[in-house]
């Protein structure tokens, strides 16, 4: 049995079983509508079985059932020969949940568009599988402001989390380098702030650029339709407003919101290349009043109930044209705070009390602990482990995503082949063995750490392809890690989980992945001219 996330406690499998056909029903308690609709709309479709509804207990059946005395993302699968398979749930997700694990039993076939063995049986054998999460949080970032990617690449992104058990879905929607959602009372942001001119491609320093203009973004109705796909597979949505660095597309779109004191905003444009940009919002209380606006609009947009967190991204504010600017000197005097640090602290403290009077946490990268951080606010540590351990131990939540072990625009194999190559070697190896929460964390502070997330920065991906190549297989092994109780990272199996890789590969293909082969990338996959900016040796343990 090749399961991936590994469960918690498997009884079996033995000889016999149970097999799935035309008449196979299903029985779905009331609380269990969303692993009922999946397990018709998904498995149904795949292997060409009606699913048609059934009475519990049943034979030839799968029943779906709620069972309180089980965490609510936990499970319990029984598979009874010549009866059928029982999933009870400790809530909605815990049964959706098992339903995952059943598809895997069920082989490849199961995870297609549709049958392609329409005359065939699919058998479970007989076993019991007991399994819940370590984490509350195993989520992925992805980046669609440096490379835009349709709203139909989005939803299956989503499918892609749900079938490796993954409830964290972070949408990082403006940067420099283009805004992606609508907002309606501020239309500029789309109508200039979605689209650049050019794009370079590969790293910055490479002299290659695709000159056609690139852009996009998502409707309201989009969005709405995105957080409605996830929220029925049990992933809540973390949308990214990047403020107040990283903002040079809303500058663009809004002059007014730069440092018109200190640069000519105006002739801004969307930004053509990657790094750090100098160009920050001004610290006024109309850039305030403006994202009040954007903010009101997003939290219709993402329900509280499926997106209690709201990122304001905070990473990377170049302080240079606060320093110069007269109008943001004045207002560190006005405020009494001793630099441009305390400054950026205070624009976070706003919005902080602002998310929290409309009932959401705000959450942010670990450049906002810089200057003080509001009590109710949590942490994206990204720059290492030191953030986060700092955050904690002050009683912050945390989310471990550090870059030198969970970012997938880093490459995977230091072999020249290696498409665009980025950052430290991030093997599978090395992801199976990323471990969230640092051994010199106390106990009390380890409890703040809510889970993990891998983070995808899209630079050199520009489409699903290359972002399939960068994410696959190593999502598999970061899955793992956020969910299943494993053993200190030096002594964790990954010869076993490389065995299951094997069946989890043909899944992959039977969903059209792009991964990275093992032995490497395939001749379509390679990017050969295309300058990348690798790092050699091992990446920093900080």
């Amino acid at each position: 049995m090749d399961l991936i996330p590994a469960p918690a406690f498997v009884e079996g499998p033995s000889r016999g079983g149970f097999l799935l056909d035309f008449r196979t029903t299903l029985h779905a308690a009331a609380g269990t509508e969303t692993a009922e609709r999946w397990l018709r709309s998904t498995l149904g479709a795949a292997l060409g079985l009606p699913l048609a509804p059934g009475e519990q207990g049943a034979r030839n059946s799968i029943a779906l059932l709620l069972d309180d005395g089980l965490e609510p993302e936990a499970y319990r699968l029984s598979a009874v020969q010549d009866r059928g398979v029982e999933i009870r749930g400790g809530g909605p997700a815990g049964v959706f949940w098992g339903a995952q694990t059943l598809r895997q039993l069920l082989g490849p076939d199961a995870f297609r568009s549709a049958p392609v063995r329409p005359d065939a049986t699919y058998a479970v054998a007989h076993q019991v599988v007991e399994d819940r999460p370590r984490f509350p949080w195993r989520g992925m970032m992805l980046d669609v402001s440096r490379h835009f990617l349709p709203k139909s690449d989005v939803l299956r992104c989503l499918d892609l989390l749900a079938a490796h058990k993954l409830n964290v879905f972070h949408l990082h929607l403006t940067d420099d380098q283009g805004w992606r959602v609508e907002i309606k009372r501020y239309p500029r942001l789309t109508d200039v702030g979605a689209w650049r001119a050019r794009t370079r491609i590969g790293h910055g320093a490479s002299e290659l650029w695709d000159e056609r203009p690139h852009g996009g973004y998502y409707t309201q109705d989009d969005i709405r339709e995105i957080v409605a796909y996830a929220a029925e597979r049990h992933i809540g949505v973390v949308p990214e407003i990047d403020v107040p660095g990283h903002s040079q597309a809303a500058i663009a779109a809004y002059p007014e919101l730069g440092n018109t004191d200190v640069v000519d905003t105006a002739r801004l444009s969307v930004w053509d290349d990657w790094g750090v940009n100098p160009n920050v919002l001004a610290p006024t209380e109309n850039t305030l009043r403006f994202y009040e606006g954007v903010f009101e609009e997003l939290l219709d947009l993402f329900p509280a109930d499926t997106s209690p967190f709201v990122h304001i991204g905070g990473d990377e504010c170049v302080k240079d044209q606060w320093k110069a600017s007269p109008t943001a000197q004045a207002r560190i005097k006005e405020l009494g705070l001793a630099d441009e640090d305390e400054l950026q602290s205070w624009f976070v403290r706003h919005f902080d009390a602002w998310l929290a009077e409309r009932g959401r946490r705000l959450i942010g990268w670990d450049e906002i602990l810089e200057g003080g951080l509001a009590p109710g606010a949590a942490v994206s540590s990204w720059r290492g482990y030191a953030g986060g351990v700092a955050a904690a131990e002050a009683g912050h939540d945390v989310v471990m995503c550090p870059q030198q072990q969970v970012y997938f625009d880093y490459r995977q194999h230091g072999g020249a082949d290696e498409p665009m190559p980025i950052g430290y070697v991030r093997t599978l190896e090395d992801v199976y063995r990323f471990e969230p929460v640092p051994p010199q964390l106390s106990e009390k502070a380890a409890a703040h750490v809510l889970g993990t997330q891998a983070n995808v920065w899209t630079e050199v991906m520009q489409d699903r392809s290359r972002v399939d190549y960068q994410v696959f297989p190593r999502l598999a092994a970061f899955a793992e890690v956020a969910w299943s109780a494993l053993p200190a990272p030096a002594e964790r199996d990954f010869a076993g989980f490389e065995r299951r890789m094997a069946s989890h590969y043909a899944r992959l293909d039977a969903l059209g992945v792009d991964y990275r082969p093992p032995a490497g990338p395939l001749p379509w996959q390679k990017r050969p001219g295309v300058l990348g900016r690798p790092i050699e040796g091992a990446p920093p343990n900080v």
